[in-house]
Protein backbone atom coordinates (compact mmCIF):
# COMPACT_ATOMS: atom_id res chain seq x y z
CA UNK A 1 0.00 0.00 0.00
CA UNK A 2 1.60 3.61 -0.54
CA UNK A 3 1.49 5.77 1.66
CA UNK A 4 0.69 9.50 1.21
CA UNK A 5 3.70 12.49 1.52
CA UNK A 6 1.86 14.88 4.17
CA UNK A 7 4.59 17.70 3.62
CA UNK A 8 3.65 17.86 -0.04
CA UNK A 9 -0.21 17.57 0.91
CA UNK A 10 0.23 20.36 3.21
CA UNK A 11 1.91 22.08 0.81
CA UNK A 12 -0.93 21.74 -2.10
CA UNK A 13 -3.48 22.77 0.69
CA UNK A 14 -2.27 25.59 1.47
CA UNK A 15 -2.12 26.54 -2.38
CA UNK A 16 -5.76 25.40 -2.82
CA UNK A 17 -6.77 27.59 0.35
CA UNK A 18 -5.35 30.73 -1.82
CA UNK A 19 -7.64 29.68 -4.87
CA UNK A 20 -10.30 28.79 -2.54
CA UNK A 21 -10.32 32.15 -1.38
CA UNK A 22 -10.23 33.47 -4.87
CA UNK A 23 -12.97 31.76 -6.28
CA UNK A 24 -15.21 32.71 -3.10
CA UNK A 25 -14.64 36.33 -3.53
CA UNK A 26 -15.29 36.25 -7.48
CA UNK A 27 -18.47 34.04 -7.97
CA UNK A 28 -19.96 34.39 -4.56
CA UNK A 29 -20.85 31.24 -2.03
CA UNK A 30 -25.08 30.20 -2.07
CA UNK A 31 -27.36 32.36 -0.77
CA UNK A 32 -28.89 31.70 2.63
CA UNK A 33 -32.53 32.90 3.50
CA UNK A 34 -32.22 34.90 7.10
CA UNK A 35 -35.37 32.81 7.38
CA UNK A 36 -33.66 29.73 7.42
CA UNK A 37 -32.61 27.72 10.80
CA UNK A 38 -29.47 26.08 10.12
CA UNK A 39 -28.08 23.09 12.20
CA UNK A 40 -25.64 23.76 14.81
CA UNK A 41 -22.19 24.13 13.35
CA UNK A 42 -19.53 22.73 15.63
CA UNK A 43 -17.04 25.44 16.33
CA UNK A 44 -13.31 25.29 15.37
CA UNK A 45 -10.41 27.77 15.63
CA UNK A 46 -8.79 26.57 12.63
CA UNK A 47 -9.26 29.01 9.57
CA UNK A 48 -10.22 26.81 6.33
CA UNK A 49 -8.97 23.55 8.26
CA UNK A 50 -11.84 23.62 10.50
CA UNK A 51 -12.45 20.17 12.27
CA UNK A 52 -10.02 18.47 9.61
CA UNK A 53 -7.26 17.49 11.97
CA UNK A 54 -9.93 16.17 14.42
CA UNK A 55 -11.68 14.26 12.12
CA UNK A 56 -8.87 12.52 10.43
CA UNK A 57 -7.47 11.12 13.69
CA UNK A 58 -11.03 9.23 14.68
CA UNK A 59 -13.65 9.97 12.59
CA UNK A 60 -16.31 7.97 14.36
CA UNK A 61 -14.92 9.09 17.89
CA UNK A 62 -15.84 13.20 16.54
CA UNK A 63 -19.41 12.22 15.32
CA UNK A 64 -19.91 10.54 18.28
CA UNK A 65 -19.28 13.32 20.09
CA UNK A 66 -20.90 15.93 18.11
CA UNK A 67 -24.12 13.46 17.79
CA UNK A 68 -24.17 13.79 21.86
CA UNK A 69 -23.47 17.02 21.96
CA UNK A 70 -25.88 18.93 18.98
CA UNK A 71 -28.41 15.79 18.01
CA UNK A 72 -29.02 14.34 14.75
CA UNK A 73 -28.39 16.87 12.99
CA UNK A 74 -25.07 18.76 12.53
CA UNK A 75 -22.68 20.95 10.49
CA UNK A 76 -18.91 21.19 10.59
CA UNK A 77 -15.85 22.95 8.55
CA UNK A 78 -13.28 21.00 6.62
CA UNK A 79 -10.90 21.72 3.69
CA UNK A 80 -13.38 24.46 3.24
CA UNK A 81 -16.39 22.92 2.93
CA UNK A 82 -19.81 22.33 4.92
CA UNK A 83 -20.03 19.06 5.68
CA UNK A 84 -23.80 18.10 7.81
CA UNK A 85 -23.91 14.87 9.23
CA UNK A 86 -27.54 13.18 9.39
CA UNK A 87 -27.32 10.65 12.39
CA UNK A 88 -29.86 7.78 13.22
CA UNK A 89 -32.61 6.64 11.37
CA UNK A 90 -34.87 9.09 10.96
CA UNK A 91 -32.72 12.11 10.50
CA UNK A 92 -31.25 9.82 7.68
CA UNK A 93 -34.52 9.12 6.05
CA UNK A 94 -34.54 12.09 3.86
CA UNK A 95 -30.82 11.41 2.61
CA UNK A 96 -31.45 7.82 1.49
CA UNK A 97 -35.36 9.23 -0.03
CA UNK A 98 -34.22 11.88 -1.29
CA UNK A 99 -33.92 12.69 -5.54
CA UNK A 100 -30.84 13.48 -7.45
CA UNK A 101 -31.62 16.85 -8.18
CA UNK A 102 -32.05 17.49 -4.30
CA UNK A 103 -28.76 15.82 -3.12
CA UNK A 104 -26.40 14.77 -5.99
CA UNK A 105 -24.14 11.79 -6.17
CA UNK A 106 -21.95 12.84 -9.01
CA UNK A 107 -20.63 15.93 -7.88
CA UNK A 108 -19.56 14.18 -4.85
CA UNK A 109 -17.80 11.07 -6.47
CA UNK A 110 -17.32 12.16 -10.10
CA UNK A 111 -13.59 13.55 -9.17
CA UNK A 112 -13.13 11.05 -7.02
CA UNK A 113 -13.96 7.55 -9.42
CA UNK A 114 -13.91 8.98 -12.65
CA UNK A 115 -9.97 8.85 -12.57
CA UNK A 116 -10.45 5.20 -11.13
CA UNK A 117 -12.84 3.16 -13.40
CA UNK A 118 -13.44 5.56 -16.37
CA UNK A 119 -15.15 8.67 -17.83
CA UNK A 120 -17.68 6.95 -19.79
CA UNK A 121 -19.31 4.89 -16.67
CA UNK A 122 -20.94 5.07 -13.22
CA UNK A 123 -20.67 9.15 -12.02
CA UNK A 124 -19.19 10.42 -15.11
CA UNK A 125 -22.42 10.23 -16.78
CA UNK A 126 -25.89 11.49 -16.83
CA UNK A 127 -27.98 9.74 -14.26
CA UNK A 128 -30.33 8.10 -16.03
CA UNK A 129 -27.52 6.58 -18.34
CA UNK A 130 -25.83 5.45 -14.84
CA UNK A 131 -28.93 4.15 -13.79
CA UNK A 132 -29.41 2.20 -16.95
CA UNK A 133 -25.83 0.86 -16.32
CA UNK A 134 -26.45 0.05 -12.86
CA UNK A 135 -29.87 -2.45 -14.09
CA UNK A 136 -27.37 -4.07 -16.70
CA UNK A 137 -25.07 -4.96 -14.05
CA UNK A 138 -27.98 -6.63 -11.88
CA UNK A 139 -28.72 -8.43 -14.64
CA UNK A 140 -25.45 -10.33 -14.35
CA UNK A 141 -26.14 -10.70 -10.28
CA UNK A 142 -28.83 -13.03 -10.30
CA UNK A 143 -29.75 -16.67 -7.97
CA UNK A 144 -29.06 -18.65 -11.70
CA UNK A 145 -25.53 -16.65 -11.53
CA UNK A 146 -24.75 -17.36 -7.57
CA UNK A 147 -25.48 -21.11 -8.15
CA UNK A 148 -22.18 -20.98 -10.98
CA UNK A 149 -20.05 -18.76 -8.87
CA UNK A 150 -20.07 -20.76 -5.64
CA UNK A 151 -18.05 -23.78 -7.27
CA UNK A 152 -15.86 -21.34 -8.64
CA UNK A 153 -15.00 -19.19 -5.20
CA UNK A 154 -14.55 -22.79 -3.80
CA UNK A 155 -11.88 -24.00 -5.70
CA UNK A 156 -10.67 -20.72 -5.58
CA UNK A 157 -9.63 -21.00 -1.92
CA UNK A 158 -9.38 -24.26 -1.49
CA UNK A 159 -6.11 -23.46 -4.20
CA UNK A 160 -5.34 -20.38 -2.30
CA UNK A 161 -5.09 -21.93 1.72
CA UNK A 162 -3.07 -24.75 0.11
CA UNK A 163 -0.39 -23.09 0.39
CA UNK A 164 -0.60 -22.20 3.65
CA UNK A 165 0.55 -25.20 4.80
CA UNK A 166 -0.91 -26.41 8.16
CA UNK A 167 0.35 -24.15 10.77
CA UNK A 168 1.57 -20.20 10.84
CA UNK A 169 0.58 -16.64 11.15
CA UNK A 170 -0.56 -14.36 8.47
CA UNK A 171 -1.76 -10.85 8.05
CA UNK A 172 -5.84 -11.99 7.21
CA UNK A 173 -6.63 -8.66 5.96
CA UNK A 174 -3.91 -9.35 2.65
CA UNK A 175 -4.79 -12.97 2.51
CA UNK A 176 -8.66 -12.38 2.28
CA UNK A 177 -7.82 -9.26 -0.44
CA UNK A 178 -5.51 -11.07 -2.60
CA UNK A 179 -7.58 -13.99 -2.43
CA UNK A 180 -10.93 -11.69 -3.17
CA UNK A 181 -8.98 -10.46 -6.30
CA UNK A 182 -8.89 -13.67 -8.22
CA UNK A 183 -12.39 -14.76 -6.59
CA UNK A 184 -14.19 -11.55 -7.99
CA UNK A 185 -12.50 -11.62 -11.15
CA UNK A 186 -13.30 -15.10 -11.87
CA UNK A 187 -17.06 -14.74 -11.36
CA UNK A 188 -17.10 -10.99 -12.33
CA UNK A 189 -14.59 -10.61 -15.17
CA UNK A 190 -14.65 -14.06 -16.82
CA UNK A 191 -11.91 -17.28 -17.72
CA UNK A 192 -10.06 -14.71 -19.80
CA UNK A 193 -9.81 -12.10 -17.69
CA UNK A 194 -8.98 -14.28 -14.69
CA UNK A 195 -6.18 -15.73 -16.56
CA UNK A 196 -4.10 -12.23 -16.43
CA UNK A 197 -4.15 -12.08 -12.82
CA UNK A 198 -0.47 -12.64 -12.14
CA UNK A 199 1.77 -10.32 -9.84
CA UNK A 200 1.92 -7.82 -12.70
CA UNK A 201 -2.53 -7.30 -12.39
CA UNK A 202 -1.58 -7.24 -8.77
CA UNK A 203 0.70 -4.56 -8.72
CA UNK A 204 -1.23 -2.50 -11.02
CA UNK A 205 -4.61 -2.80 -9.20
CA UNK A 206 -2.80 -2.23 -5.82
CA UNK A 207 -1.99 1.30 -8.05
CA UNK A 208 -5.06 1.84 -8.73
CA UNK A 209 -6.95 1.41 -5.62
CA UNK A 210 -4.36 4.12 -3.81
CA UNK A 211 -6.12 6.67 -5.98
CA UNK A 212 -9.39 6.10 -3.98
CA UNK A 213 -7.82 8.11 -0.80
CA UNK A 214 -8.50 10.85 0.95
CA UNK A 215 -6.63 13.57 -1.12
CA UNK A 216 -8.73 12.24 -3.54
CA UNK A 217 -11.90 13.40 -2.57
CA UNK A 218 -10.66 16.52 -1.53
CA UNK A 219 -8.44 17.81 -4.17
CA UNK A 220 -8.65 18.02 -8.26
CA UNK A 221 -7.79 14.66 -9.84
CA UNK A 222 -5.54 17.09 -12.07
CA UNK A 223 -2.95 17.72 -8.76
CA UNK A 224 0.23 15.96 -10.13
CA UNK A 225 0.49 13.79 -6.78
CA UNK A 226 2.47 10.67 -6.71
CA UNK A 227 -0.12 8.31 -6.09
CA UNK A 228 -1.97 9.83 -8.47
CA UNK A 229 0.24 9.24 -11.26
CA UNK A 230 0.50 6.08 -10.62
CA UNK A 231 -3.33 5.51 -10.23
CA UNK A 232 -3.62 7.41 -14.27
CA UNK A 233 -0.64 5.23 -14.87
CA UNK A 234 -3.00 1.60 -13.77
CA UNK A 235 -5.56 2.99 -14.83
CA UNK A 236 -4.29 3.01 -18.61
CA UNK A 237 -2.91 -0.47 -18.41
CA UNK A 238 -5.69 -2.46 -16.69
CA UNK A 239 -7.61 -0.88 -20.00
CA UNK A 240 -5.25 -2.44 -22.22
CA UNK A 241 -5.49 -5.53 -20.69
CA UNK A 242 -9.03 -5.72 -20.72
CA UNK A 243 -9.66 -4.61 -23.91
CA UNK A 244 -7.03 -7.42 -24.76
CA UNK A 245 -9.75 -9.90 -23.10
CA UNK A 246 -12.67 -8.30 -24.50
CA UNK A 247 -11.41 -9.20 -27.99
CA UNK A 248 -10.58 -13.08 -27.03
CA UNK A 249 -14.02 -12.98 -25.99
CA UNK A 250 -15.38 -11.83 -29.47
CA UNK A 251 -13.40 -13.94 -31.46
CA UNK A 252 -13.96 -16.97 -29.09
CA UNK A 253 -17.58 -16.27 -29.16
CA UNK A 254 -20.71 -16.58 -26.33
CA UNK A 255 -20.38 -17.97 -23.35
CA UNK A 256 -22.99 -18.12 -20.14
CA UNK A 257 -20.89 -15.49 -17.73
CA UNK A 258 -21.00 -12.30 -16.59
CA UNK A 259 -18.40 -10.60 -19.17
CA UNK A 260 -21.08 -12.28 -21.81
CA UNK A 261 -23.72 -10.55 -20.22
CA UNK A 262 -22.41 -6.89 -20.71
CA UNK A 263 -21.35 -7.66 -24.14
CA UNK A 264 -24.60 -8.76 -25.14
CA UNK A 265 -25.93 -5.78 -22.85
CA UNK A 266 -27.96 -2.83 -24.84
CA UNK A 267 -29.29 0.67 -23.58
CA UNK A 268 -32.76 1.77 -23.75
CA UNK A 269 -31.55 3.65 -27.03
CA UNK A 270 -30.55 0.25 -28.36
CA UNK A 271 -27.24 0.68 -28.82
CA UNK A 272 -24.71 -1.52 -27.52
CA UNK A 273 -22.07 -0.79 -24.67
CA UNK A 274 -19.11 -0.10 -26.03
CA UNK A 275 -15.60 -1.83 -25.14
CA UNK A 276 -14.41 1.43 -22.99
CA UNK A 277 -17.77 1.07 -21.19
CA UNK A 278 -17.20 -2.44 -20.45
CA UNK A 279 -13.79 -2.22 -19.50
CA UNK A 280 -15.06 0.96 -17.03
CA UNK A 281 -17.73 -1.76 -15.22
CA UNK A 282 -15.03 -4.43 -15.13
CA UNK A 283 -12.92 -1.98 -12.91
CA UNK A 284 -15.66 -1.09 -11.18
CA UNK A 285 -16.77 -4.96 -9.94
CA UNK A 286 -13.18 -5.30 -8.96
CA UNK A 287 -13.20 -2.44 -6.94
CA UNK A 288 -16.77 -2.89 -5.29
CA UNK A 289 -16.54 -6.70 -4.71
CA UNK A 290 -12.72 -6.55 -3.69
CA UNK A 291 -13.13 -3.64 -1.16
CA UNK A 292 -16.24 -4.94 0.33
CA UNK A 293 -14.78 -9.01 1.02
CA UNK A 294 -11.35 -7.66 1.77
CA UNK A 295 -12.49 -5.33 4.39
CA UNK A 296 -15.07 -7.12 5.55
CA UNK A 297 -13.77 -10.33 5.66
CA UNK A 298 -10.76 -9.48 7.81
CA UNK A 299 -12.92 -8.17 10.49
CA UNK A 300 -15.12 -11.29 9.92
CA UNK A 301 -11.67 -13.61 10.71
CA UNK A 302 -10.50 -11.32 13.43
CA UNK A 303 -14.05 -11.42 15.46
CA UNK A 304 -14.53 -15.09 14.96
CA UNK A 305 -10.45 -15.37 16.43
CA UNK A 306 -11.37 -13.69 19.31
CA UNK A 307 -14.35 -14.96 19.94
CA UNK A 308 -13.14 -19.00 19.82
CA UNK A 309 -16.56 -20.47 21.12
CA UNK A 310 -18.74 -18.54 17.83
CA UNK A 311 -16.02 -19.85 15.78
CA UNK A 312 -16.36 -23.67 16.82
CA UNK A 313 -20.58 -23.18 16.51
CA UNK A 314 -19.68 -21.85 12.84
CA UNK A 315 -17.89 -24.78 12.51
CA UNK A 316 -20.37 -26.98 13.87
CA UNK A 317 -22.88 -25.13 11.82
CA UNK A 318 -20.99 -26.69 8.21
CA UNK A 319 -21.34 -30.07 9.71
CA UNK A 320 -24.99 -29.72 10.65
CA UNK A 321 -25.98 -28.50 7.17
CA UNK A 322 -24.16 -29.84 4.55
CA UNK A 323 -23.13 -33.17 6.34
CA UNK A 324 -20.09 -34.75 8.61
CA UNK A 325 -18.38 -35.60 5.07
CA UNK A 326 -18.04 -31.67 4.34
CA UNK A 327 -18.60 -32.37 0.69
CA UNK A 328 -18.60 -29.31 -2.21
CA UNK A 329 -20.35 -26.30 -0.85
CA UNK A 330 -23.83 -25.09 -2.88
CA UNK A 331 -25.67 -22.34 -2.90
CA UNK A 332 -28.45 -23.54 -1.38
CA UNK A 333 -26.20 -24.70 2.08
CA UNK A 334 -24.95 -21.18 2.47
CA UNK A 335 -29.12 -20.39 2.47
CA UNK A 336 -29.21 -22.31 6.14
CA UNK A 337 -25.69 -21.36 7.05
CA UNK A 338 -27.83 -18.88 9.56
CA UNK A 339 -24.92 -18.68 12.30
CA UNK A 340 -22.59 -17.40 9.51
CA UNK A 341 -24.88 -14.90 8.37
CA UNK A 342 -25.97 -13.84 11.45
CA UNK A 343 -21.39 -12.78 11.85
CA UNK A 344 -21.93 -11.33 8.77
CA UNK A 345 -24.27 -9.62 8.97
CA UNK A 346 -22.76 -8.05 13.15
CA UNK A 347 -19.49 -7.85 11.50
CA UNK A 348 -21.06 -5.22 8.52
CA UNK A 349 -23.33 -3.59 11.45
CA UNK A 350 -19.80 -2.77 13.80
CA UNK A 351 -17.08 -2.44 10.37
CA UNK A 352 -19.07 -1.69 7.74
CA UNK A 353 -16.64 -1.14 4.56
CA UNK A 354 -17.43 2.53 3.68
CA UNK A 355 -17.82 4.40 6.79
CA UNK A 356 -19.83 7.22 4.78
CA UNK A 357 -21.32 8.09 1.96
CA UNK A 358 -21.84 11.71 0.95
CA UNK A 359 -24.56 13.76 -1.42
CA UNK A 360 -24.11 17.79 -2.63
CA UNK A 361 -27.28 19.58 -1.46
CA UNK A 362 -28.57 21.33 -4.56
CA UNK A 363 -31.83 22.58 -3.06
CA UNK A 364 -32.40 23.50 0.64
CA UNK A 365 -33.09 20.15 2.54
CA UNK A 366 -35.75 20.21 5.17
CA UNK A 367 -35.84 18.61 8.63
CA UNK A 368 -37.85 19.61 11.18
CA UNK A 369 -37.50 22.97 12.21
CA UNK A 370 -33.51 22.89 10.28
CA UNK A 371 -32.72 24.21 6.48
CA UNK A 372 -29.84 22.25 5.11
CA UNK A 373 -28.84 24.87 2.43
CA UNK A 374 -27.61 24.55 -1.25
CA UNK A 375 -23.99 23.97 -1.23
CA UNK A 376 -23.55 21.32 1.87
CA UNK A 377 -22.04 17.73 1.66
CA UNK A 378 -24.60 16.14 3.24
CA UNK A 379 -23.73 12.61 4.79
CA UNK A 380 -24.43 9.28 6.61
CA UNK A 381 -22.12 7.93 8.86
CA UNK A 382 -22.66 3.89 8.39
CA UNK A 383 -21.16 3.07 11.37
CA UNK A 384 -22.49 5.88 13.23
CA UNK A 385 -25.71 4.67 12.34
CA UNK A 386 -25.23 1.30 13.30
CA UNK A 387 -24.21 1.85 17.05
CA UNK A 388 -26.77 4.41 17.55
CA UNK A 389 -27.86 3.27 21.72
CA UNK A 390 -31.13 3.57 21.66
CA UNK A 391 -31.27 1.23 18.59
CA UNK A 392 -28.95 -1.32 19.34
CA UNK A 393 -28.68 -2.01 23.11
CA UNK A 394 -27.67 -3.75 24.94
CA UNK A 395 -24.05 -3.63 23.93
CA UNK A 396 -24.43 -1.69 21.10
CA UNK A 397 -20.43 -1.83 20.53
CA UNK A 398 -19.99 -5.97 21.25
CA UNK A 399 -19.91 -8.67 18.89
CA UNK A 400 -22.95 -10.27 18.94
CA UNK A 401 -24.56 -12.47 16.03
CA UNK A 402 -26.56 -13.34 18.17
CA UNK A 403 -28.88 -10.26 18.17
CA UNK A 404 -30.05 -11.50 14.31
CA UNK A 405 -30.59 -15.01 15.07
CA UNK A 406 -32.99 -14.48 18.25
CA UNK A 407 -34.77 -11.20 16.95
CA UNK A 408 -33.31 -9.04 19.15
CA UNK A 409 -31.81 -6.96 16.71
CA UNK A 410 -34.53 -3.81 16.21
CA UNK A 411 -33.36 -2.95 12.84
CA UNK A 412 -37.11 -2.67 11.48
CA UNK A 413 -36.60 1.42 11.14
CA UNK A 414 -35.63 1.43 7.16
CA UNK A 415 -32.28 3.36 7.99
CA UNK A 416 -31.04 1.56 11.08
CA UNK A 417 -28.96 -0.87 9.48
CA UNK A 418 -27.83 0.19 6.09
CA UNK A 419 -23.83 -1.56 5.20
CA UNK A 420 -24.71 -0.89 2.06
CA UNK A 421 -26.14 2.03 1.40
CA UNK A 422 -30.05 2.52 0.64
CA UNK A 423 -32.43 4.36 -1.54
CA UNK A 424 -31.36 5.12 -5.53
CA UNK A 425 -27.67 4.27 -4.71
CA UNK A 426 -28.21 0.91 -2.63
CA UNK A 427 -25.30 -1.11 -3.28
CA UNK A 428 -26.67 -3.57 -6.32
CA UNK A 429 -23.60 -6.65 -5.20
CA UNK A 430 -25.09 -7.14 -1.60
CA UNK A 431 -26.27 -10.65 -2.31
CA UNK A 432 -23.03 -11.57 -3.95
CA UNK A 433 -20.99 -10.29 -1.08
CA UNK A 434 -22.76 -12.52 0.88
CA UNK A 435 -22.39 -15.07 -1.36
CA UNK A 436 -18.49 -14.92 -1.61
CA UNK A 437 -17.61 -14.71 1.83
CA UNK A 438 -19.97 -17.09 3.04
CA UNK A 439 -18.44 -19.66 0.65
CA UNK A 440 -14.55 -18.25 1.19
CA UNK A 441 -15.48 -18.83 5.38
CA UNK A 442 -16.81 -21.87 4.78
CA UNK A 443 -13.63 -22.95 3.48
CA UNK A 444 -11.38 -21.75 5.85
CA UNK A 445 -13.77 -23.03 8.95
CA UNK A 446 -13.47 -26.36 7.56
CA UNK A 447 -9.93 -26.36 7.16
CA UNK A 448 -8.20 -24.33 10.05
CA UNK A 449 -8.85 -23.40 14.15
CA UNK A 450 -7.13 -19.80 14.03
CA UNK A 451 -6.41 -17.16 16.66
CA UNK A 452 -5.19 -13.78 17.84
CA UNK A 453 -1.42 -13.31 18.44
CA UNK A 454 -1.56 -12.70 21.79
CA UNK A 455 -4.97 -11.73 21.62
CA UNK A 456 -4.34 -8.67 20.14
CA UNK A 457 -7.15 -7.28 18.65
CA UNK A 458 -6.37 -4.54 15.77
CA UNK A 459 -7.36 -0.93 15.98
CA UNK A 460 -9.37 0.70 12.66
CA UNK A 461 -7.06 2.00 9.78
CA UNK A 462 -8.86 5.78 9.31
CA UNK A 463 -6.19 6.51 7.04
CA UNK A 464 -8.02 5.07 4.29
CA UNK A 465 -11.82 5.38 3.06
CA UNK A 466 -12.61 1.45 3.29
CA UNK A 467 -11.58 1.11 7.03
CA UNK A 468 -9.33 -1.52 7.01
CA UNK A 469 -7.96 -3.33 10.52
CA UNK A 470 -4.19 -2.52 11.31
CA UNK A 471 -1.50 -5.30 11.62
CA UNK A 472 -4.46 -7.94 11.40
CA UNK A 473 -2.08 -10.90 12.31
CA UNK A 474 -3.77 -14.45 13.13
CA UNK A 475 -2.23 -17.71 13.72
CA UNK A 476 -3.84 -21.28 13.01
CA UNK A 477 -3.51 -24.91 13.16
CA UNK A 478 -5.49 -27.71 11.53
CA UNK A 479 -9.41 -27.95 12.44
CA UNK A 480 -9.63 -31.24 14.29
CA UNK A 481 -13.13 -32.88 14.33
CA UNK A 482 -15.41 -31.98 16.39
CA UNK A 483 -17.97 -33.95 17.51
CA UNK A 484 -21.67 -32.48 16.90
CA UNK A 485 -24.58 -33.78 19.09
CA UNK A 486 -28.00 -34.15 17.99
CA UNK A 487 -29.37 -31.04 19.14
CA UNK A 488 -26.66 -29.18 16.92
CA UNK A 489 -24.12 -27.89 19.84
CA UNK A 490 -20.40 -28.97 20.11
Amino acid sequence: MYYEDHSLLIYLVGFLTVIFILKTFLTGRWKISKEWKLPPRVPSSIPFLGSAIEFNKNPIAFLEKCANEYGDVFSFTMVGKTFTYLVGHEASAIFFNSKNDQLNAEEVYGKLMTPVIGDEVAFAVPNHIFLEQKKILKTGLNVAQFRVHVPLVEAETRDYFQRWGDRGEKDIYFAISELSIATVSHCLHGKEVRSYLDERMAHLYEELNGGISPSAWLLPSWVPLPWFIRRDRAHKAIKKIFAKAIGERKRAGSKDDFLQVLLKAKYKSGRQLNDNEVAGMLIGLLLGGHHTSSSTGAWLALFLAKHQDIQDRCYTEQITVCGKELPPITFDQLQKMELLDSCLRETLRLRPPIMTVMRMSKEPIKYKDLTIPPGHQVCVSLTVNQRVRQQWMPDPLEFKPERFLDGSADYSDKFSYVPFGGGRHRCIGENFAYMHLKTIFSVLLRKYKFHLINNNFPEVNYSSLIHSPVESLISYEPRNSIRVEENGKV
